[in-house]
């Protein structure tokens, strides 16, 4: 059986760090120069434990001045000291070493004594921007219903490309397929089952061009509905193997996504080949369709939009 595995804390910090951390002592830095530094820490430190397969992930301590000093300065030689406290060097010795260091705690000077900062507050300066988009999203795609609107549909078009592995594109490297998924059921499940039934997601590989067309389709569609949307328009008419999408899509869509009947739209005609369909061609594409999806859950749709960016090029 596996033995589970964690870190006690600190990752050793940087050089340029260490730098920065001391130059900010010394005044001739700010905090505001500091900080791109300390999260160019923070996220090495995390894609390396991710990278090691680490269940548990931290930031390695790298925001802090040491564990047992955080709550009261920013550094360890008393910057951004609490008001009630004095760095003068008549505190109490934490601990003396045996190579002959020592570390001291500044002096209490007045009462009550308080943390001047939770380890928690790191996290949430993280979880704000998180917190703040969805409500942005959320705000966004109520205020289209306020306004009359009938279906509101969210793109996806990040969920193939998150797959990519480019080192071009690096954030493609980073396995963001999961977080991209919960990130948007957070913003979806924010509304009831009667409103989802209306709330859809659109993926495709690129419209204007593509930039996914070539990534295992089957990795993102097997994924994809664990979405709580109530309808999804999926790019289908320009595929190599469309019986092979159906089938995925056959499989995984839900009959109920906590309360909705999830609808798949199925791209039946390529925005990006200059040929068009016969309506023949497109009534075969849904019987073959039919085959695989429920009848009650199969709807057609376009691969993309015809013109996602406003400076495509006409022919």
């Amino acid at each position: 059986m596996p033995i589970p595995c964690e870190i006690v804390g600190s990752i050793p910090r940087p050089f340029k760090l260490q730098r920065a951390f001391a130059a900010y002592e010394a005044k001739e830095i700010t905090f505001e120069q500091l900080e791109p530094e300390i999260n160019a820490a923070c996220e090495d430190t995390i894609r390396r434990m991710e990278d090691a397969g680490q269940l548990v992930i931290t930031d390695g301590e790298q925001r802090i001045s040491s564990f047992a000093t955080y709550p009261i300065f920013d550094t360890l030689n008393g910057t951004g000291l609490a008001e009630n406290l004095v760095e003068d060097g008549n505190g109490q010795y934490f601990t003396i070493f045996a190579d002959g260091h020592e570390r001291r705690l500044p002096r209490l000077v007045s009462g009550p004594f308080r943390f001047k900062t939770f380890a928690a507050d790191y996290m949430v300066r993280g979880l704000h921007f998180a917190q703040n988009l969805v409500k942005q999203c959320e705000m966004d795609i109520r205020k289209c219903f306020q306004a009359g609107a009938v279906r509101v549909s969210m793109d996806f078009t990040e969920g193939r490309l998150a797959l990519r592995n480019d080192a071009w594109n690096p954030w493609t490297n980073e396995r963001l397929l999961d977080f991209f998924l919960d990130l948007n059921n957070r913003v979806i499940n924010r509304f009831t089952a009667v409103e989802r039934v209306h709330i859809g997601v659109h993926t495709c590989p690129g419209g204007d061009s593509t930039h996914s067309l070539d990534i295992a389709y089957e990795s993102l569609l097997k994924e994809m509905f664990k979405l709580n949307a109530g309808y999804f328009l999926i790019q289908c008419a320009s595929e190599k193997d469309r019986n092979k999408v159906l089938k995925l899509v056959g499989k995984h869509i839900r009959r109920d996504a906590n309360g909705v009947k999830q609808m798949a739209y199925i791209g039946v005609t390529s925005t990006i080949d200059p040929r068009v369909e016969t309506p023949e061609e497109i009534a075969q594409m849904l019987v073959a369709a039919t085959k695989y999806i429920p009848t009650d859950q199969l709807g057609a749709t376009d691969d993309c939009g015809f013109s996602p960016f406003c400076d495509d090029k006409k022919q």
